[in-house]
């Protein structure tokens, strides 16, 4: 298997930073980016891409993009402050590969420029940017709660929630966000004894429940309903003995 990466050196990292930012432009044809910079960068993509597709660990892929991701950085800055529109495929296969990595900000980022364009997602992909950019952090974010990690903060939850409020996806999806979201707030719940204190995370994190059960019946969350549900209880019967 080949190891043969397609270094940057200064100069061209400089070039593509400053350039993305001002010649990349619509093609008037197909409205898609051109430019010295993209194509030098889709070169490097397409090269990247051959390599991974050589390796079948999911695990060692997802380590190779945690390499590659910051070699486009200076691409991806430019590309967002020229603000251009463009179709561009190094951008939309950089979202994906942002989120593979656990890089939120960072897909993010480049998500938010996607939809405020209109913008579709990498070629392989058939889930709009709305939908790809929920389903894979919600499953990153989730994954991360079940080895008692936080991946995601209950701010980038919300920030997430609100980039990608009007965009059109499966209920399910959908689902997976509040489910992860009111997860992430038992986080902020005593994990010994709830008080009072602890009732207005508990009852947050039961709206978002609820919202996933009524989004998607099958996702999971009644179980985490019913034990909120007693928790308030037992918190509410508490109350009048404590004052």
């Amino acid at each position: 298997m080949s190891t043969n990466k397609r270094r940057l050196t200064p100069a061209q990292r400089h070039f593509i930073r400053v350039s993305a930012a001002q010649e990349v432009s619509k093609d008037v044809h197909g409205g898609m980016a051109t430019g010295s910079a993209y194509e030098l960068m889709l070169a490097k993509l397409t090269q990247d891409r051959a390599r991974l597709k050589q390796i079948q660990s999911v695990e060692q892929k997802i380590e190779i993009k945690r390499q590659l991701v910051p070699e486009y950085a200076d691409y991806i800055d430019g590309v967002l402050k020229g603000d251009s529109g463009a179709e561009d495929q190094v951008v939309s296969r950089l979202m994906v590969w942002s989120a593979d990595i656990g890089d939120v900000d960072g897909a993010m980022a480049i998500g938010g420029y996607l939809i405020k364009h209109g913008l579709g997602t990498a070629d392989a992909f058939k889930r709009s940017t709305g939908c790809l950019l929920v389903e894979e952090l919600s499953e990153h974010a989730s994954a991360a709660l079940g080895v008692d990690s936080q991946a995601m903060t209950l701010q980038q939850l919300a920030d997430l929630s609100a980039l990608t409020a009007s965009e059109d996806m499966p209920d399910e999806v959908r689902a997976k966000l509040e489910k992860v979201t009111g997860r992430t707030m038992l986080l902020q719940v005593s994990a010994d004894e709830p008080d009072a204190t602890d009732a207005m995370w508990l009852e947050r994190a039961l709206g978002h429940f609820k919202r996933a059960l009524q989004l998607h019946e099958k996702c999971g969350v009644k179980t985490d309903i019913g034990a909120i549900e007693r928790q308030l209880k037992k918190i509410a019967t508490a109350a009048p003995a404590a004052s």
